[in-house]
């Protein structure tokens, strides 16, 4: 006989990650037949789990430091903490400057194509102090991804960090031995890196630190520039990720990218934010496409400032969360760990929203429904999980399901409706009955 452990957050409930009484797995249902029915098999494997994080950016680390420290710790506590709190493994953070930093900045000196000047000191005052407080509260070794959003102005065909622009041609190796230079200090201040993304959203021309790249050329890039030179530097371990941009736009690009074979043979895989689109499906075409390559959620945030109390916030969250793992996602990353009372600071007025807000005026931490949302799968789900079949019956309910190293099978499911389900649940032949709450969210653990 298995028991069924239920963990449920509604919108109607102030308890959040409510522990419920356990279910019991027998052969019989109250239900009459023909009622909605969640069925899993877990025989049937799909893609492993990576793990859950957010962005060490500067403007988190910043506003973390504009705290008391015992609030600071609270929010490492609460992202990190593998009891406590989410239990994040993953990180990302940003190749010198992105929009949520307190300004443009590089790590070298106008004209240094030999990159002699080159020093990543500015980080050693917010990031990577932050940075190691995760890992050490974690007790583990994070697994980060550095982005670029843009070349030093000099490199650029605009003149500028800022508005787009693209790489000159002639700056293509000394870029490339730009990240180099920036693992290699980052290894060197005990900041392992696991990856790069070649470019932040390459499509889009911002008001912030951004640069284009077409498909064609962020394949040649990789190619002829960045592939060899990870390799001439012994950084073969390195992840190369692609895109780095919105669903939307996913197959045509990986598509163009990684049927070359020159160019595949160094990227790991591809990753997606969900601006714009929620066409969850590209991400299979992508795996179909590419089977041996993975896929990565590598930004997604609320846009347009602080939403203190929000609801369909947190919904937002884990619909995007479940539709991608459904469609063979290997990892999520956040945006922004924390952001200040006005959603910044962004040094061109960009302001978002985070799970964890910091209001640095009165001193207190808000945690929004994201972030309660997001701990339904990051608490339960573990790095090294498989997906497993899953099928629902109930309408406009999102579920997905995974099966954990120790055998455990994690259900979540999703109901952003205003009316309650009264569901069946159905693993290997025995059956329980759940319940689901209007606008809430259910995590079920099976346990063997």
């Amino acid at each position: 006989m298995k028991h069924v452990q239920v963990i449920q957050t509604s919108k109607y409930s102030d308890k959040k990650w409510d522990q419920k009484q356990f279910l019991t797995l027998d052969g019989n249902s109250s239900f009459n037949k023909g009622n909605t029915e969640i069925t899993v098999d877990p025989t049937l494997e799909y893609q492993g789990w990576l793990g859950f994080g957010g962005a060490f950016t500067e403007a988190a680390a910043y506003t973390l430091s504009q705290i008391s420290s015992d609030k600071r710790q609270d929010v490492i506590h609460a992202y990190f903490d593998k009891q406590g709190g989410l239990g994040y493994n993953l990180g990302r953070t940003h190749i010198h400057s992105c929009d949520f930093a307190l300004e443009n900045y590089t790590y070298v000196d106008e004209n240094d194509t030999a990159l002699k000047s080159f020093s990543i000191e500015r980080e050693h005052k917010y990031v990577i102090p932050l940075i190691k407080e995760a890992a050490n509260k974690a007790n583990k070794e994070l697994t980060l991804l550095a982005s670029p959003w843009s070349p030093p102005a000099w490199m650029k065909t605009n003149n500028e960090m800022n508005h787009g622009g693209k790489l000159k041609e002639e700056y293509r190796q000394t870029w490339a031995n730009y990240f180099v230079k920036y693992i290699e200090e980052m290894e060197s201040a005990g900041i392992p890196i696991w990856g790069v993304t070649v470019q932040n959203e390459p499509e889009a021309t911002q008001v912030w630190d951004s640069c284009l790249y077409t498909a064609e050329e962020e394949r040649d890039f990789i190619k002829d520039y960045l592939g060899p030179t990870f390799s001439q530097n012994g950084l073969t371990d390195k992840k190369i990720i692609i895109l780095d941009h919105n669903r939307d736009i996913m197959v045509e690009r990986a598509t163009t990218v990684l049927s070359d074979p020159e160019a595949s043979k160094y990227i790991w895989g591809t990753g997606n934010h969900w601006y714009v689109s929620e066409e969850f499906e590209n991400l299979s075409k992508v795996h179909e496409a590419f089977p041996d390559k993975h896929l990565i959620f590598t930004e997604g945030c609320i846009e347009g400032g602080v939403k203190l109390g929000a609801w369909d916030t947190g919904e937002r969250y884990a619909r995007n969360i479940i539709g991608d793992m459904n469609n063979w996602l290997e990892g999520f990353i956040d945006w922004n760990l924390v952001l200040n009372e006005q959603g910044g600071p962004n040094h061109v007025g960009n302001y978002c929203d985070a799970p964890v807000i910091a209001d640095t005026k009165k001193d207190e931490i808000h945690f929004n429904s994201s972030y309660y949302y997001i701990g339904h799968f990051s608490k339960y789900i573990e790095p090294g999980a498989k997906r497993i079949a899953v099928n629902s019956t109930l309408e406009r309910v999102s579920v997905t399901a995974f099966k954990n190293p120790n055998r455990e099978v994690v259900i979540v499911i999703l109901n952003e409706n205003d009316e309650e389900h009264h569901t069946v649940l159905n693993f290997e032949n025995c059956q329980t009955d759940i319940t689901v709450p209007k606008r809430s969210i259910t995590t079920c653990i099976i346990k063997s």
